[in-house]
């Protein structure tokens, strides 16, 4: 079987970590591919770490066609939208494919109201369009956590350095102190990493102290309420989650029920 690995793609969704991947390593050798592999053509598009594992170790798998993409753009929002829909994935990680798609669905907008006639009618047809995003709450509500939350990673992708990411992804230190992290030099940010846990909370300190300190009283004081309204947001935001998949499973239970 001819299976084409594009690396843009493969280095679009984040990597697993070590831990990750030999508990998916150990699962495969137990249980074999339980889930097929998708492609598009020959191009893999889902599955690039089963697909890695299974020929390591010979394992056999399945695979699945997706035909419905016209682009690359195409295939990278449907990934997105793959990876959203999981549990696993982090309020980082959701948030960083949400501000993702909000630049290739801009980009896309703006190439067709450039080019309104570049696309055959048969083929706008093909893809359903993707609603604009015209705020960060749209960002927001797709990644499921607060509007300020994706303010932060913002900050963090446009001035943290890649040691500074990987300590968030990896949950070493939180969405907003690590915000407040990047705000300091680089050589500053990789030696509070090189120093751990602790050192990188005394430096989200430092810097949200040095920030208190240069504002007036009161207004010092409703940044302290807006980061707790944000933080109370972002709360409600995962119960009604919870709430609704709690509500799923016991439809399905109650469904199961009377089956029997």
């Amino acid at each position: 079987m001819n299976i084409t690995i594009n690396e843009e793609l493969r280095s679009f969704i984040d990597p697993l970590t070590h831990n990750e991947y030999a508990a998916l390593e150990r699962s495969l050798l137990a249980e074999g591919c339980r889930d097929a592999l998708v492609l598009w053509g020959d191009v893999l598009i889902d599955g690039h770490n089963r697909y890695e594992i299974c020929s390591k170790h010979q394992i056999e798998f399945k695979t699945v066609q997706n035909s419905t993409f016209a682009s690359l753009d195409d295939v990278m929002l449907w990934m997105i939208d793959n990876h959203l829909a999981r549990r696993s994935v982090s309020d980082y990680q959701r948030g960083v494919l949400a501000l993702r798609k909000k630049d290739i669905v801009a980009a896309r907008v703006a190439q067709r109201a450039a080019e309104p006639e570049a696309a055959a009618p048969a083929e706008a047809s093909k893809v359903p369009e993707s609603p604009p995003w015209n705020t960060r709450e749209d960002v927001a509500k797709a990644a499921r956590v607060s509007s300020n939350t994706i303010s932060q990673i913002e900050r963090i992708q446009k001035a943290a350095t890649p040691q500074l990411v990987e300590a968030v992804r990896a949950g070493t230190i939180s969405i907003n102190a690590a915000a407040n992290v990047a705000s300091l030099p680089e050589a500053v940010q990789i030696a509070a990493v090189a120093g751990g846990k602790k050192e990188l909370q005394q430096a989200a300190r430092q810097v949200r102290e040095q920030k208190a300190a240069s504002k007036p009283p009161k207004e010092a004081a409703e940044d302290a309420e807006g980061d707790l309204r944000a933080q109370v947001a972002s709360l409600r935001e995962k119960v009604d989650v919870l709430s609704a998949e709690n509500q799923a499973l016991k439809d399905r239970l109650a469904a199961l029920g009377e089956v029997v």
